[in-house]
């Protein structure tokens, strides 16, 4: 028998909240290394060291702030929860069979999320809409669901998929700006004069350990950065590239414009934040994570002409 490890869902729920604390020890020691061990103290040097400690200061607490912000919202916002009462519609003009799957719909009839077939969670006993996953950890279906993330106590789906992704983004600019900006006095830390070190061996020690941090974080968050790009390019989420071993190509790729807004929207300058237009939010029912257009749904226009 295949070992279930979400037999311990609560022990993950607890794994969540302490890695919300890390994630912020982890900003607090770097920001503690980068900014008042080497580039605050350099503002009041003048010259070239300030404008380039200033420089850096600001990008770094720009960055922080995009971070925070995409983190936060990834924390806080509901990925998206299968309304009460949730039922298929009907196609009566097409015939599509729904009435008869409907009506013999149970707890054991179940498929892939990306089928059009109906669906139903033995767990929820409740029908679930296309695309939709039982999250063990949440206990209920996610709408859209990619999967579960312990950093941020929630399940990335539908309504914070976006925010996940900026989260990536945005810490690996952060992560790639401190390494390079604290790469100097990463080097000091194998001078052999003493006559060059001109920081107490704490403070050199922060910064070797916030550089060895951040190079690390910005090159395995750059690898789920790529991944989550070329899920977006797909219009599929991670459940469903798993899905697609035994399954076919996923029916929701409509082509790399529309599958961009049907996670960042339409409005270019809300792409780089994590918010919807309320206009996006009506003429884009995806980003609600229940009406998702397929290649079929796209074509029948054209095969009618």
């Amino acid at each position: 028998m295949a070992w279930n490890v979400f037999k311990f869902c609560s022990a993950l729920r607890a794994l969540g909240s302490i890695m919300i604390l890390f994630v912020i020890g982890i900003i607090g020691f770097t920001y503690y290394a980068l900014v008042l061990v080497n580039y605050g103290p350099s503002l009041l040097l003048g010259g070239l060291d300030s404008f380039i400690a200033l420089l850096v200061l600001a990008l770094f607490h720009f960055l922080l702030v995009m971070v925070l912000w995409s983190y936060f919202s990834v924390v806080v916002t509901d990925p998206g929860g299968v309304p009460p009462g949730w039922r298929p519609e009907l196609d009566i003009e097409k015939g599509d069979g729904n009435e008869a799957a409907i009506a013999e719909a149970s707890p054991l009839s179940v498929g892939d999320s990306s089928s059009h077939i109906v669906r139903h969670c033995r767990k929820c006993n409740q029908y679930k809409p296309p695309r939709s996953h039982h999250c063990s950890v949440c206990g209920r279906c996610i709408l859209k669901m990619d999967h579960h993330c312990v950093w941020v106590v929630n399940c990335v789906g539908a309504r914070n998929y976006k925010s996940f992704l900026l989260f990536l983004f945005y810490t690996f600019l952060e992560t790639t700006v401190v390494a390079v900006s604290l790469f100097p006095a990463f080097l000091v830390f194998f001078t052999d004069g003493d006559d060059e070190i001109t920081v107490s061996l704490g403070s050199l020690a922060a910064t070797f350990i916030a550089f060895i941090l951040n190079i690390a974080f910005a090159l395995s968050v750059l690898g789920f950065l790529i991944m989550h790009i070329m899920l977006v390019a797909r219009n599929t989420t991670t459940i469903e590239a798993y899905e697609k071993y035994t399954t076919p190509n996923s029916p929701y790729d409509l082509g790399r414009k529309a599958n961009f807004e049907q996670v960042f929207g339409r409005d270019k300058m809300y792409w780089l934040v994590p918010l919807y237009t309320e206009e996006d939010m009506k003429r884009l029912p995806a980003l609600g994570g229940l009406d998702f257009r397929s290649r079929l749904e796209e074509s029948e226009p054209l095969q009618s002409l």
